[in-house]
C-alpha cells in the first residue's frame, strides 16, 4: 500500500487553467500508482480551463459545488458526486459559473513511455 496524507499533497500548475489551485494526491512518486495520477482541483468562482484537448482521456468527479463542462457546444452542469469522462482529443472548456468554490478530483493516465 502507498499512503499519502492530504497534508503532504504538493501543488501543481495545470496548463491553460485559471482561478484554480491543484494538489497532486497520488502519482509521480516512488511506490505510487503506475498507470494514472489523481489531482484535487479547487476552482474559484469564475475559474476554469480550456478550451483545449489532450491525447488521453480524463475523468472529472465533482465533490462539492458545480462545474459547467462545454463539449461540442453542449453545456452540462456537474453537481456534487457527478462525474464525466473526456475522451482523447475531445475539445472541452470547464467553467465554475457559481459563487462557490468547486472541488473536484481529476484522474489522468500517465503518458505512454517512449
Amino acid at each position: 500500500m502507498h499512503l499519502k496524507r492530504f497534508k503532504d499533497a504538493q501543488p501543481y500548475q495545470a496548463p491553460n487553467h485559471h482561478g484554480c489551485h491543484g494538489l497532486r494526491l497520488q502519482g509521480f512518486e516512488e511506490g505510487g500508482p503506475t498507470n494514472q495520477w489523481i489531482g484535487f482541483s479547487q476552482f474559484l468562482p469564475g475559474g476554469g480551463a480550456g478550451p483545449d484537448a489532450t491525447p488521453f482521456e480524463k475523468v472529472y468527479v465533482v465533490l462539492e459545488g458545480e462545474m459547467t463542462v462545454v463539449v461540442d457546444g453542449t453545456e452540462t452542469v456537474l453537481g456534487a458526486m457527478d462525474s464525466c469522462t473526456i475522451a482523447p482529443g475531445e475539445l472541452r472548456t470547464i467553467e465554475n459559473r457559481s459563487n462557490l468554490t468547486c472541488k473536484m478530483l481529476v484522474v489522468i493516465p500517465f503518458p505512454p513511455e517512449t
